[in-house]
């Protein structure tokens, strides 16, 4: 007979929606629910990015444990297959000890994974796939997206042109297979969970003022350093940590190779704008996730946790 489904609760938002907050408030030490929280982040992952990407402090992590933080070096790749074999093994073992998983997390394409399986389309191709990254470096994105809409119109349509990793990923799929990606039907058979869904959401305005305010935080709290510790460890754009929104934007490209802006201000400005274009991105890719109750969050963090405590 299969297993009994675990009970997982998903809670996500767009960045700076106040996830974190909600879940110390919701699983704190008076409340009879323990819980453990498996990141569906798909940057918290690296090590040496703890600012730019607002992972929970030690002191949090302490309060209510996190799993899949810190596990790569920025070097390193992870993908949404990795996500959704480690995230099952975590909820797995978070149950096992007798407490709630919570899913929680703003990368929805590995939310989405997660919770509908994963496709069934072919492997990564390591030659496929150097020779895409040397046709992204001598041609562009616009001509690979291009190549895509050509073969793939409903990937193409969904894919965002700085999206590198999906880009790549889609043409991968075309040219391994001759199908485009969006064909390949998601596996459900591995999916052994029974889930409450929650979503976060917010005003715009005010997501985006947050957004503001994080990121001008997170320069006081000394980002600058940290992608300067990165950088003289050996890291670039040209490792996958350091592509992320709030890393990428410190660095200026100089015949052929990476050095750091000294425009300071302006990096900080520009990593605001593509945190709330990233924002924008999240809210309409969050509506391809089923059966999602939506809360309104406001000031008021306790009825916030409250609201979603009623529907655990």
């Amino acid at each position: 007979m299969d297993p009994e489904p675990i009970p997982v609760l998903i809670l996500f938002g767009p960045t700076a929606s106040g996830k974190t907050q909600i879940l110390l408030e919701l699983f704190n030490s008076k409340n009879e629910i323990k819980a453990e929280v498996v990141s569906a982040d798909s940057m918290q992952v690296y090590r040496g990015m703890d600012i730019g990407t607002a992972k929970p402090s030690a002191e949090e992590r302490a309060l209510l444990p996190h799993h899949l933080i810190d596990i790569r070096d920025p070097s390193q790749q992870f993908n949404a297959g990795d996500f959704v074999r480690l995230a099952d093994e975590a909820c797995e073992e978070i149950a096992g000890r007798g407490k709630l998983p919570v899913v929680s997390g703003g990368t929805g394409f590995y939310l989405k994974n997660f919770i509908m399986g994963l496709s069934e389309a072919p492997p990564s191709s390591e030659e496929i796939r150097a020779a895409l990254k040397h046709e992204l470096k001598e041609k562009g994105a616009a001509a690979l997206m291009d190549e895509l809409a050509a073969g793939d119109a409903a990937s193409a349509k969904r894919i965002h042109l700085n999206d590198e990793y999906r880009l790549l990923r889609a043409l991968e799929v075309l040219r391994c297979s001759g199908k485009p990606l969006s064909s390949f039907e998601a596996n459900k058979k591995g999916v052994r969970h029974h889930f409450l869904i929650i979503g976060i959401s917010r005003p715009r305005e005010e997501l985006y003022r947050r957004i503001n305010e994080r990121c001008a935080q997170m320069f006081r709290q000394g980002l600058p350093d940290e992608v300067r510790s990165l950088y003289e460890k050996g890291y670039t754009p040209d490792d996958p940590g350091l592509r992320a929104i709030g890393y990428r934007e410190f660095f200026v490209e100089d015949s052929g190779s990476w050095r750091l802006s000294q425009d300071i201000d302006g990096v900080q400005a520009l990593a605001a704008q593509n945190s709330r274009r990233y924002a924008k991105r999240q809210l309409v890719f969050f509506t391809g996730i089923p059966d999602v109750k939506w809360i309104k969050a406001d000031g008021d963090i306790k009825k916030t946790a409250q609201l979603i405590k009623d529907l655990i």
